[in-house]
């Protein structure tokens, strides 16, 4: 069993005043357990949940905390949350081809890359708060 995690879940975690902070919170001790299996995320997601902490907090340290959620961090003795896959050129034109078609409105394109991955890696189980994805993978919130 595994799961892929996309960005909300780490801007939450780290924003305590993300509307959503008190269940990514829930969510993140839950993968730390396995409850899920093994938590996969993306380069993409990593890049964009680093900016978006970034830009909601105007803090740094927020972002940092973020990709160290993500990666882990010696200093701090954070383990990785997750396994960090790269976007390979298969999921990317992938990506690119449904975003182009705009089969679900208001997917990104790195969502559209999440996705595929979360269908290649953890057999469409994704967990996220955007419910864009609902449809189209199982979705744990």
């Amino acid at each position: 069993m595994s799961i892929f995690i996309d960005t909300g879940i780490f801007v939450a975690f780290v924003n305590m005043k993300d509307r959503d902070h008190a269940r990514a919170v829930v969510l993140v001790d839950e993968l730390r357990k396995a409850v899920y299996g093994i938590p996969y995320t993306s380069d993409y997601v990593l890049d964009e949940a680093v900016t978006v902490a970034l830009l909601r907090t105007r803090r740094l340290e927020s972002g940092i905390s973020a990709g160290s959620l993500i990666l882990g961090s010696k200093e701090a003795s954070i383990p990785p949350l997750a396994r960090l896959l790269r976007v390979d050129e298969q999921t990317f034109h992938e990506a690119w081809k449904n975003f182009r078609a705009g089969r679900k409105p208001g997917l990104s394109f790195t969502d559209y890359a999440s996705l595929g991955l979360a269908r290649t890696y953890a057999g469409g189980m994704i967990m996220s708060f955007d419910d864009g994805f609902d449809g189209l993978a199982t979705r744990i919130h």
